[in-house]
Parts: C-alpha cells; structure tokens; sequence
C-alpha cells in the first residue's frame, strides 16, 4: 500500500503573485508555519536542491530533509521530491495552479511510501498530510490574499 493525498485551495489573487510568492523558497520560513529554516544546497536551471529544517514536534525532535523541486511556469506545475527520505520509501509531491474567474487554484497532490521500519505507517501519515495540508493551504491563502489586497490599496506614485 502506499499513500496518496490531494488538496486544493483558491488564493484570490493574480496566479503571477501566487506563482511568484509560494515558489519563492528563501522565503517559505516566513510562509509555512512549519518550517524553522530553508537552506538552498544547488540551484540546476529550474531545479532547486535545499534542505528543510521543521520546528520541534512535541516531543522536542528537530526534522529536516534535502528535497529537489523543479518549477515550470510555462505548464504551471512544480514537481518535488525527498532526495533524504527519512522516515519515506519515497515521496513526491506535484504542485498544479490554474486561473479560475476567483482568483488562483492551487492543488497539491502527494504519494508516498512509508519505510516498514517507519514509526508510522502510510495511513497514519496520509491523515497527517491531509490535516497539515489544509492548515498550511489556508495560512498561505490568508498571507498571500493580504499582499493582493496591500497591493492594490497601495497609492499611486506621484
């Protein structure tokens, strides 16, 4: 078995500003709540290797992986993958955005696989993705609608 997840979210907001703000990674510390740091290791055109590190969990242990993202603006997808699985046989991740007439659709699909010596199995973690998901979905829809709106009260120059 292995597990599959899929979430999605509209942002109102212009997909360029979507685009731009979640596939800035330097700046998704300040984006997720998750994350405690991001450390960009190579850049390869529009591939990106980088390490993740996450706050403590409740039990004070410190997570991190090297992950690699690949970004296509032209077919507006991101395909990511954990090059350090830890815990995962493997795990990919696919992001897709579309305009819609409100605002930019964002879909996130995940699959993996557990390790059989994994403190969890892919149950467990497919329920933690999906609740995890819509909470990091709603926080950048609510922080990325604000920069939307910021922009656009903004005065104009002159």
């Amino acid at each position: 078995m292995a597990g599959h997840t899929e979430n999605s979210i509209t942002i109102d907001a212009p997909l360029d500003l979507v685009w731009d703000i979640t596939n800035d990674i330097e700046n998704w510390p300040q984006l997720f709540s998750e994350y405690a740091s991001l450390e960009v290791l190579s850049r390869d055109g529009d591939t990106t290797k980088f390490r993740l590190t996450m706050h403590p969990d409740e039990n004070g242990k410190v997570w991190s992986w090297v992950s690699e993202r690949t970004v296509d603006r032209a077919r507006r997808t991101v395909r990511a993958r954990r090059v350090e699985t830890g815990p995962f046989d493997h795990m990919n991740i696919r992001w897709e955005y579309e305009e819609t007439p409100e605002g930019t659709h964002m879909h996130w699909v995940q699959d993996f696989a557990m390790k059989p010596e994994a403190p969890v199995d892919d149950a467990w973690m497919t329920d933690n993705i999906n609740r995890n998901s819509r909470v990091q979905m709603e926080l950048i829809r609510d922080r990325i609608e604000k920069v939307a709106r910021d922009r656009q009260n903004a005065p104009m120059p002159g």
